[in-house]
């Protein structure tokens, strides 16, 4: 039948096929990854089915990844294992970077250029991504993450460091939301957990290969080497990228929210320094620090007014309205504030309290890590043999709680043994969630706006990162003074007394300085080192404890997050009915008035029966039931 012009209100629905109706082919059918042409995504296989009607292509079951979606996810990996090992390998290093560089006294832009600079990357590669593909901006952010590292490397001052860590951040935020975006873009959600799982695994290990290797290199080879060691992968990564990486998914060209970014990057990065530099630099309650949050506040209200009236939004009002997605977005956020409250603090711990020296407490994060790695790979091949994600989410909160509890409750005296046995249990919790929000969020989003809502994602953790290390480093600093004095105040008046007469002094201020430092410690009287080490404790106490209630909200949000079946779809429901067999996300970016046989995309439309129109869904992307219209 000729089908004329018709107008998207006019258009008539399809209805997938659903699992619970038989197809009419005499064959079984299955719901598959479709491209555009209707042929199997490209870097996966499918079975062989009968047609589903007239003008619709055949759907194909996935069956995994063929050999080009292979060696497309390997060189996703050894992008993401380059990006996160010249993070971790750097870091037991960079005394000495600073003592040779200079620049003591700013020794926290190295990580606050890198950090500044990929949170604000994050949600605009993420939106541009949707709007021009995926593959150049991946390849592009690699290339730059790479040119980062080798200027890092021949950096001569300190301040050409700092740039060159910025370079590397950008490439980072390019990197680190568009390897999640891709995996979505070739494979179904029901599928998706155990690949994400994987490259969650990439995390695990370079945190515990990185500080490892880097203390090796460092002393055999020179700090320089660092920066220039992962090229060689980096490289390989870009050739299989290249090489393999070809989505048929169309492009939307659509207009690009310039007036977002002039006020988001602002924002950002103004509050972003504000909470770094809050109870360090500045007192938080000092002029420069309120100024800089009333500006960030303009700039930051100015962008949300902006995001509800363009036509392609940097990050749009309606995904974070939705509840799954707000939840989800929430729980990330609030983990990430005590993930980090973990990983900075324990080794600060380790030092302080119980007299591990610099170089292993780098190791000290290591059973963490493993725990994570495992429950991670695990948790994901679960996920997609049982297609349930809830469960998970709360049983990562309840781990999270007791392990964050259990680490609460460490004093001074307590062995190793315990340490581990805390963050075991908090691995195992990480492992359990931290990945599972972002396959949450990408099962009910349209495939137009995959990367946009994965960067969201990325984007909260990178703010939650940032919150979490500036404010659990206020509390430390604020109790390290008061808890140590109180400890002082215990030591018997004599040997005060002898102290006194003998000639020494006691600076509370670098007391606080001297826990951290062993050849400092060294110099004091064996009876101030006990009592330094026992306040340290008390503070650090209040550090873990702080972090407690995050890992608690966590889990009360994730308590309402709903479990949503996970489609062996790449496109959702309301993609598919829009235009059967078709790239979905072209067609509903189209305005819906073109006649049949001039759209791009389209073929021969069945008419339908009232009765077989697509079902309706809820804002979470769940299935209404027909006594409930």
């Amino acid at each position: 039948m000729r089908c004329g012009r018709r107008t998207r209100s006019s258009r008539p629905r399809i209805s997938p096929i659903l699992p619970s109706v038989p197809p009419r082919s005499s064959v079984s059918t299955a719901s598959t990854p479709v491209a555009a042409s209707g042929t199997p995504a490209p870097g996966t296989t499918g079975s062989s089915t009968g047609a589903s009607g007239p003008g619709t292509p055949d759907p194909q079951a996935f069956t995994g990844l063929d050999r080009q979606g292979k060696l497309v996810f390997v060189g996703l990996m050894l992008g993401m294992f380059v990006a996160s090992m010249s993070q971790t390998i750097v870091g037991p290093a960079m005394p000495r970077i600073v003592a040779e560089l200079g620049g003591v006294e700013h020794y926290s832009w190295i990580a606050t250029a890198a950090m500044l600079v990929s949170a604000v990357a994050v949600p605009i590669v993420g939106k541009l991504s949707d709007l021009y593909g995926r593959r150049w901006f991946y390849l592009g952010g690699l290339a730059v993450f790479m040119i980062g590292s080798i200027l890092a490397g021949m950096a001569t001052d300190f301040w050409f460091l700092v740039f060159a860590r910025a370079v590397q951040g950008l490439g980072m935020g390019t990197l680190m939301p568009l390897s999640q975006t891709i995996i979505g873009d070739i494979i179904p959600p029901r599928q998706r957990g155990k690949y994400q799982g994987m490259m969650g695994a990439v995390f695990g290990v370079s945190s515990v290969v990185g500080p490892l290797l880097g203390g090796t290199v460092t002393d055999n080879f020179g700090w320089r080497w660092l920066f220039y060691l992962m090229l060689p992968v980096g490289v390989v990564a870009f050739a299989f990228i290249l090489r393999f990486l070809h989505l048929s998914t169309e492009t939307q060209h659509g207009k690009v929210d310039f007036l977002g970014m002039l006020t988001l990057t602002p924002g950002m990065v103004i509050a972003l320094l504000a909470t770094t530099w809050g109870g360090g630099d500045y007192a938080w309650d000092s002029s420069v620090i309120i100024g800089m949050y009333a500006i960030a506040a303009v700039f930051l209200i100015a962008f949300v007014v902006i995001e509800t009236r363009v036509a392609e939004p940097l990050l749009p009002m309606h995904l974070l309205l939705r509840p799954i997605v707000a939840l989800s977005v929430a729980a990330s956020f609030a983990i990430a504030v005590a993930m980090f409250g973990a990983i900075i603090y324990i080794p600060v711990y380790a030092q302080g309290v119980m007299g591990v020296s610099a170089t292993n407490s780098g190791a000290i994060l290591i059973p963490l890590s493993v725990a994570m790695i495992v429950t991670s790979i695990l948790v994901g091949l679960l996920i997609s043999k049982t297609g349930r994600y809830k469960e998970f989410l709360v049983l990562g909160g309840i781990v999270l709680v007791a392990g964050y509890w259990l680490l609460s409750r460490m004093q001074y005296g307590d062995s190793q043994l315990k340490l581990t046995a805390a963050m075991i249990v908090i691995g195992l919790g990480l492992g359990l969630s931290m990945q599972v929000y972002t396959l949450v969020v990408q099962n009910v989003v349209a495939q137009r706006e995959l990367g946009v809502a994965t960067a969201a994602i990325q984007f909260f953790r990178n703010i939650g990162s940032t919150i979490g290390t500036a404010v659990l480093g206020t509390v430390m600093t604020a109790q390290m003074a008061t808890s140590i004095q109180a400890q002082l105040e215990k030591i018997p008046a004599e040997q005060m007394a002898a102290l006194q007469q003998s000639g020494g002094e006691i600076d509370s201020s670098a007391l606080e300085s001297a826990v951290l430092d062993p050849a400092a410690l060294e110099k004091l009287p064996a009876f101030l080192v006990d009592p330094i080490r026992m306040g340290m404790g008390d503070a650090m106490h209040m550090v873990f404890l702080t972090a407690l209630p995050f890992v608690a909200i966590a889990l009360v949000l994730s308590l309402f997050v709903r479990q949503v079946p996970l489609r062996d779809t790449l496109h959702t429901a309301d993609e598919a009915a829009a235009q059967p067999g078709t790239d979905a996300a072209a067609d509903l970016a189209g305005t819906g008035t073109e006649p049949q046989e001039e759209h791009p995309h389209t073929g021969q439309i069945p008419a339908v029966e009232p009765a077989d129109e697509a079902p309706r869904r809820d804002a979470d992307g769940g299935l209404v039931r027909s006594t409930d219209r």
